[in-house]
């Protein structure tokens, strides 16, 4: 039996989010295949992320941990909780992360990706390969943090 949690469908999303990108590069001859790839790697990243957190929920689940009401708490439960909630904020950022990609594929979409949004220049290529994501150029991101 599969468990599937709320934070699995925006992958499901994404992946949905690539295709139109890839039908409006071939619908308007854009070479955005680096940048397409790129995502998609990311993409592949945050599935192998969320598989292995959804892992470690399970087998916390089986071992008997928060959901047994019918014995004492001890100190591992208290532990197991712990992990539990640290795994929690875990999969809160990668939900995150997966709408920041999601958020980039459309502005690849509607041909605004790449541009900052305070400044309207092109954000420069180095920053969108660090942060693909990424919506403000360096410029307005210093302004922002004064």
């Amino acid at each position: 039996m599969k468990i599937t949690f709320d934070f699995e469908k925006p992958l499901a999303e994404l992946q949905q989010q690539i295709e139109k990108v890839k039908q409006v590069e071939d619908k308007n001859k854009l070479d955005m295949s680096a940048t397409i790839l790129e995502l998609e790697g990311k993409l592949d990243a945050a599935k192998k992320e969320l598989t292995y957190l959804q892992g470690l929920i399970t087998r916390k689940d089986e071992m008997g941990g928060d959901n047994d009401d019918g014995r004492y708490m001890t100190m591992e439960d208290g532990g197991m909780s712990m992990e539990r909630e640290q795994l929690s904020q875990m999969a809160s950022r990668q939900i995150s992360f997966i709408d920041h990609l999601e958020k980039a594929m459309m502005r690849i979409e509607n041909k605004t990706y790449g541009i900052c949004r305070v400044t309207g220049k092109l954000i420069d290529k180095a920053r969108l390969r660090a942060v693909p994501h990424a919506t403000l150029s360096i410029e307005a991101k210093q302004m922002m943090n004064k």
